[in-house]
């Protein structure tokens, strides 16, 4: 009864979420309070179980480099970066989402691809205003290409530090297993928003001849603060690479990127927190609730388990419902705490395989499944839900639906890629 009690909560909230009838941070905030009244989450836990609450680490994360983005727009680096990509583009609209994609696929692998989003969104809000072009087909596409080339390595995405966590997989295993199947889906990806976008490419030939007559060095504002912001930085990402070695959560990285950051800044701290994208972060927690009590009662874990049940010792058959699963259950729950709930259950499941490779191949269905999922809706990932968050603070709102009709598309046609992989390299 609990079960259908807190699922009923979670498909009443995400439908005011997605017909954004209500303002999503109310409605979250209404909704885990609904579950704590009727006690189907686990109480005070909630604030305390990685699992069965609050993930403080994504909430820290995401607080530490919203502090750093703010710091660093200070020095007008993004401003420089937008002139130079709408010239490297000679405003050419899609040939500027094209170099705006590959940005991004490039360095969501090796930061997390919230971190890229956070990094690249400011510089594209700025380039389309300078090109006079709507700035969300942009921020989407963008979104959509780092939620693909995050699931190329260990760090890229959260959920890949879980399964990696999980199965004892390195960071050479998801790159030997998962970047080439992620470089082909890239590429399929790139070549569909020429056709998905095609209405919103625009171009203005008196916008684009007065940013090619610009200056880009003159968009620095203080060199030097700018060059102690990118040390800085540079720093941040090193210690999100040493992840795996040195057993520091990448929240903690960030916590100490922002406090240096504000140190070598001088920055005043009140402005500076000003710059926090605060109902983001309130929507997390009030989600991450809501979550909590889909595990607690025990919702996630049925589905997981009936669904693992119903293919028996057909492993390929498991493997295909381990990826469509994750990329449908994925697309609706926030990813991290799904795979954080679904893990121990693939775990078990790879016990009963009948060798290594075949017990892997299950490990990797679960990955692709659940990184490509989260494209699936607007807030199936948590890149999706802070670039939504940045281009309505920015004045470029992009609706529920308006994410979702695309990364609903993308997110069949790489689920379907993968599933295609996986069957050729593990089972045929």
């Amino acid at each position: 009864m609990s079960g259908v009690l807190a699922l009923t909560v979670f498909v009443v909230a995400f439908f005011f979420i997605a017909t954004e009838k209500m303002n999503k941070v109310k409605v979250v905030l209404v909704a885990a309070g609904v579950m704590a009244v009727f006690g189907l989450i686990p109480g005070a836990e909630v604030f305390f179980s990685e699992h069965e609450g609050i993930d403080w680490n994504v909430i820290f994360l995401l607080f530490g480099m919203m502090v750093i983005v703010g710091i660093i727009k200070q020095t007008g680096v993004f401003d420089y970066l937008a002139i130079w990509a709408a010239k490297k583009s000679q405003g050419r609209p899609y040939r500027l989402m094209v170099m705006l994609m590959a940005i991004t696929g490039v360095a969501s692998p090796f930061l997390d691809n919230v971190t890229t989003i956070m990094l690249v969104a400011p510089v594209t809000i700025m380039v389309c205003a300078r090109l006079a072009i709507p700035a969300a087909p942009y921020l989407i596409a963008e979104v959509l290409a780092s939620n693909i080339g995050g699931a190329a390595t260990l760090i890229g995405d959260p959920p890949n530090i879980i399964i990696g966590s999980r199965a004892g997989l390195t960071f050479n295993d998801f790159l030997v297993h998962m970047a080439p199947i992620v470089v082909v889906v890239f590429v399929v990806f790139v070549l569909m928003t020429r056709v998905m976008f095609r209405r919103s490419f625009h171009y203005n030939p008196d916008r684009v001849a007065e940013v090619m007559a610009l200056q880009e060095r003159r968009a620095i504002t203080d060199p030097k603060l700018l060059i102690r912001c990118l040390v800085v930085l540079a720093l941040v990402v090193v210690g999100f690479g040493l992840h795996a070695v040195v057993h520091v959560e990448p929240s903690i990285v960030a916590l100490l990127g922002a406090g240096v950051m504000l140190l070598v800044a001088r920055a005043d701290v009140s402005e500076t927190l000003r710059e926090v994208e605060w109902p983001t972060l309130v929507f997390f927690m009030g989600l991450f609730v809501m979550v909590a009590g889909l595990v607690h009662t025990g919702v996630i874990a049925t589905i997981g388990t009936w669904a693992v049940g119903a293919v028996g010792d057909n492993f390929f058959g498991a493997a295909t419902a381990l990826l469509f699963g994750s990329a449908v259950l994925g697309a609706f729950f926030d990813n991290i705490p799904y795979v954080a709930t679904m893990a121990p259950i693939v775990e078990g499941l790879v016990a009963q395989a009948p060798d290594a490779g075949t017990g892997q191949a299950l490990w990797w269905a679960f990955a692709l499944g659940a990184d490509f999922g989260g494209n699936g809706t607007a807030v199936a990932a948590s890149a999706n839900v802070v670039a939504i968050g940045i281009a309505a603070r920015s004045g470029h709102p992009i609706s529920f639906w308006q994410f979702t009709k695309y990364g609903i598309l993308v997110t069949v046609v790489s689920s379907v890629m993968a599933w295609v992989y996986v069957w050729l390299r593990y089972f045929a």
